[in-house]
């Protein structure tokens, strides 16, 4: 008898911990976007207020979504080759940008060897227990985010910033000047993500290399 009760207790013990902490190798997540500029006249980044943010995960395969009035912005990025793609949709026009992989790591320098500094403080955001952590970034800008232990996103090549942290990011408020950028976790879907989603378009958009579209911007055309 007692050694059946103990086989059950190491069976719920087990499962605990077995339910604990769960990878994510494949999956969606919705951020919603809420956006304050600080200032009573209506500003660009306004029109950035109650966009919605999907990341979708395959493998070494990711994609985000930023889909606001503006238009939409992608990213499409696979970590085995390093190479990513851009998309840009806004009004009738339709940018393709190609990257390297060493383009992909100019592109996100000012995110990267962020470090942490964690804290005991914890915030439930969507249902999940989250602790506070206070991201520091190359160029000493700070900000913080709550992130959830229960899930690990097996592609750390999916967000720069979050590459060292050790959980999913569910909130986190980006400062630029006065107009502060909190994205929050609306919704984790761990079904399938169909592998046509990182798929570049073979048409309809204007491609042109990563060099080149830093050149326009410099010539100040977007």
């Amino acid at each position: 008898m007692m050694k059946k009760i103990g086989i059950i207790i190491l069976a719920l013990i087990g499962s605990l911990f077995g339910t604990a902490q769960k990878t994510m190798s494949e999956g969606t997540i919705v951020y919603d976007v809420v956006v304050a500029t600080g200032n009573k006249e209506p500003q660009m980044a306004d029109a950035l207020d109650g966009a919605v943010t999907t990341v979708y995960l395959k493998g070494t395969k990711s994609r985000t979504d930023m889909v606001s009035a503006l238009g939409t912005e992608s990213n499409i990025h696979d970590a085995k080759t390093g190479n990513a793609v851009i998309l840009k949709e806004y009004s009738s026009q339709k940018l393709m940008i190609t990257l390297t992989k060493e383009n992909w790591e100019a592109k996100n320098k000012a995110y990267s060897n962020v470090t942490f500094d964690f804290s005991d403080e914890t915030k439930v955001v969507n249902g999940y227990t989250c602790k506070k952590a206070t991201a520091k970034m190359a160029n000493g800008k700070t900000f913080v985010v709550y992130y959830t232990t229960d899930i690990v996103i097996e592609n750390k090549e999916y967000n720069h910033t979050f590459k060292n942290l050790p959980g999913l990011a569910m909130e986190y408020e980006i400062e630029a000047g006065k107009t502060k950028i909190r994205y929050t976790v609306s919704k984790i879907d761990f079904n399938p993500v169909p592998v046509s989603k990182f798929d570049a378009p073979k048409t309809g958009y204007r491609v042109m290399t990563y060099e080149e579209n830093q050149q326009m911007k410099k010539n100040g055309v977007q």
